[in-house]
Parts: C-alpha cells; structure tokens; sequence
C-alpha cells in the first residue's frame, strides 16, 4: 500500500513518516485491495488536523481528526479510517448474502386450492 502524506504549515521529519507507515500497517494486512492512502496533516491555530482519504471498492472514503498533539491526532485518525472501512466491508458482504424472493405466497394459495373446506 502507498501512502502519499504531505503537510501544511508542518515539518514532516522521518520519526513522524515512521509513525504513520506503523500506524496504517495494519489497515494493508486487513484490507488487500486498499491501493494508497493520501494524509494531509496541517496545523493551524495551534491544533493538528489530519485529513486522510482514500478509494476502497468503488466508494471514496475519508476520516478526519484534530487534536493539539500531533501522534494522538494521526491515532485517532487511523481509528476513525479503519471503522469506515470496516463498515464499507460489511455492506459489502451484506449483498452478497441477500435474502431469497419469497414464494409462500404462490404456495399457500396452492395449498388452499387443494384442501377439502366442506
């Protein structure tokens, strides 16, 4: 997975690009076919705000955080994305296991034709 992070107003040094590669680590083993992540971290008026987007199984899905601290700010970030993409995960599945048309209707009516009501 590709992580395309870029800042606004901030320095992005090496320790927090290794903070970010361990923090969205996880979201590549759970979900394979997550291609790239795009993070914008900006600070302004002395709060850290981290947008992250991405595109998983047709839909664009994005989360974003604010927090006076940089590290808990892409924390809750990561939270928040990995709950989105579970959810997406989960309506997918959800379609795949729709239920079956009901027939009872037709059946019932069948039955009822052949039953001796005298």
């Amino acid at each position: 997975m590709k992580i395309n992070l870029s800042g606004h107003h901030v320095d992005l040094s090496d320790t927090v690009k290794e903070h970010v590669n361990e923090k969205f680590s996880k979201l590549a083993s759970h979900f394979p076919t997550l291609i790239s992540l795009d993070i914008i971290i900006s600070k302004e008026h002395g709060e850290f705000d981290v947008e992250i987007s991405t595109h998983y199984e047709g839909t664009r899905i994005s989360a974003s955080a604010e927090n006076s601290v940089m590290y808990p700010a892409i924390s809750k970030a990561a939270k928040k994305l990995d709950a989105a993409l579970k959810h997406r995960k989960g309506q997918l599945k959800g379609d795949l296991h729709k239920k079956p048309e009901c027939t009872t209707a037709d059946i019932a009516h069948e039955i009822i034709q052949e039953m001796d009501l005298r």
